[in-house]
């Protein structure tokens, strides 16, 4: 039997053009002989859908989508195996079920409903979705299918140390000896995210001693951004089949002979830059918008986000801006000019100057006989911000913060000033990543300055400023961030694992507890790390943390 493993791109509630997608993949690979085609969980309707559940006429519009989608595929030689939320029986207290439904020639094969919800980091099924009952195998010109729906399929026991949930609906599924189990995921990427989901999917397959192959969704969706890399795997746990990562692809293949294909390289830098793209390409994109707008400091910061911007949405759709005040360097225009020439975008000064002074001249009566401190070098972030935000009303431009994660976990930034915009872009990127990051765009054609790469960070507020004024070396802060950040590790453990004085590292996590105000006050930031800022990572504000 050739199955199809058909990874695309939806967007939520757009049910039409999800059918579309569908139906196109579906005739891609009927023309190719599969008997089967495998889209990813929630296709139909799009993922994360959120609140939408709540709303019954959504669920209304997700079930006449599967009538949609059986009349269209009717003829096809192909069955299509596709997830979509239904909802859910009223005695379950919940508005939805996540299903996968297999339909061949117009008839419903199997209506599986998904049994364990996540409840942790990004995901939030349990609010909407009622578990599904015991589950069931289906046939398919005789082959026996175990079907399962992304989670169903993390909760190995000989895999993870600890398990989170009680029952592995998988072992329920083997009891009745199907040959073939497949996976429909809706599983979003961070760093190292491809190789655990492979390493784990190979282990079952050996435990079961059955194919296993998974197909999983690709895209941009607000904060996360899925990878795609569906895959299949023999009996034996060895790759068998491999789809792109980061695009649409389609992937043909017979799961019962296929030949063992080398594990693809990982490079997680790459595969970093080619998140932010695919991630601030369908955000802009799927919000309606087609241009975008950078503010450009001369800084190493904004010089990857421009990077990124033009590589998502061309060259023709990113305007930069430079705004120069009195404390800018003579070099940070050049440098940006050089920038923009390199990658063939728009680049435009408006100097800030005289509005500067504008402020302080109101300001003066209020301000009498106060020292001039960090509120004048905010004024001037939110000039830059506010000059942002004209042009983008203006020009029905999105603005893309420039913001880094050691930034925004210790608040060197600005409200309403740098924090203006849409998207948080490299917000979940420490500043040491910033820059392997761009040293990697460098590799073989100089994109970033070398200039930009080599000046010491600075915010150009103040005269001969740098960042080293206000923080420890990048170097010092980012191995804290992460360890109290991303693995919520104590800052004694902090400071004895990596040689750093306690009292250093006390002082980081206390500038992290008081910006908190600060994060949920920020643009989305694309997630590239097992723990980003924004949905996944929840605390309140007006907190005294004893740490």
């Amino acid at each position: 039997m050739k199955i199809a493993l058909a990874q695309i791109n939806p967007t939520v509630g757009n049910f039409t053009a999800n059918i579309e997608k569908i139906v196109a993949a579906s005739r891609r690979a009927a023309a190719q002989g599969a008997r089967l085609t495998v889209f990813s969980e929630l296709a139909i309707c799009g993922y994360p859908t959120a609140d939408f559940l709540e709303k019954p006429s959504f669920l209304a519009r997700c079930q006449q989508a599967v009538g949609e989608l059986a009349e269209a595929t009717s003829q096809m030689s192909t069955a299509v195996l596709a997830g979509v939320a239904l909802a859910a029986a009223p005695e379950t207290g919940k508005p939805a079920v996540n299903a996968a439904v297999l339909l061949d020639g117009g008839r419903l094969l199997l209506e599986q409903h998904k049994r364990l919800l996540p409840f942790y980091d990004v995901f939030d099924e349990q609010r909407y979705f009622a578990p599904s009952k015991p589950q069931k195998v289906v046939e398919l010109d005789g082959t026996r299918l175990a079907i399962t729906i992304c989670e169903d399929a993390w909760n190995d026991k000989d895999f993870w140390p600890r398990r989170l949930y009680s029952i592995d609906p998988i072992e329920e599924l083997m009891r009745q000896q199907p040959v073939l189990h497949i996976n429909l995921s809706s599983s979003p990427f961070w760093h190292g995210k491809r190789a655990l989901r492979r390493e784990m999917l190979a282990a079952i397959a050996r435990r079961d001693g059955v194919p296993v192959l998974m197909s999983n969704q690709v895209g941009g969706n607000d904060s996360l951004i899925f990878d795609g890399s569906s895959l299949a795997l023999n009996a034996q746990g060895e790759l068998i089949a491999q789809a792109a990562s980061f695009r649409e692809d389609l992937v043909i293949v017979e799961p019962f002979c296929a030949p063992a294909i080398p594990v693809p390289e990982d490079n997680a830098t790459e595969a970093a830059y080619r998140a932010l793209v695919l991630g601030t390409r369908d955000y802009v994109l799927k919000c309606g918008f087609r241009k975008v707008l950078v503010g450009l400091s001369g800084g190493i910061d904004s010089a990857l986000v421009a990077t990124v911007a033009k590589d998502a949405l061309g060259a023709e759709n990113v305007l930069a801006v430079g705004m120069p005040s009195a404390y800018s360097s003579a070099g940070s225009i050049d440098d940006s000019r050089q920038l923009a020439a390199n990658l063939g975008i728009r680049y435009e000064v408006i100097g800030i100057g005289g509005l500067f002074d504008g402020y302080i001249g109101a300001l003066e009566p209020l301000f009498a006989g106060a020292k001039a401190d960090t509120t004048e070098e905010n004024i001037q972030s939110r000039i830059r911000g506010g000059l942002l935000m004209a042009l983008s009303n203006k020009f029905s431009a999105l603005v893309l913060t420039t913001g880094n994660k050691s930034e925004m976990a210790v608040g060197y930034c600005t409200l309403y000033g740098d924090m203006v915009g849409a998207l948080a872009v490299i917000g979940d990127l420490v500043k040491t990543r910033v820059y392997a990051v761009c040293r990697w765009l460098n590799r073989e054609v100089e994109v970033i300055p070398r200039a930009i790469l080599d000046k010491p960070p600075s915010a150009e507020l103040r005269p001969d400023q740098k960042d080293t004024d206000s923080l420890p070396p990048y170097e010092v802060l980012d191995p804290i961030l992460e360890a109290y950040v991303e693995r919520y590790e104590t800052p004694e453990s902090i400071a004895q694992a990596n040689g750093f004085p306690l009292e250093l590292v006390h002082q980081v996590v206390a500038l992290v507890e008081r910006s908190e105000y600060k994060r949920q006050q920020a643009a989305p930031v694309l997630k590239v790390t097992s723990k980003s800022f924004g949905m996944g990572r929840r605390f309140p504000i007006a907190v005294k943390v004893e740490v």
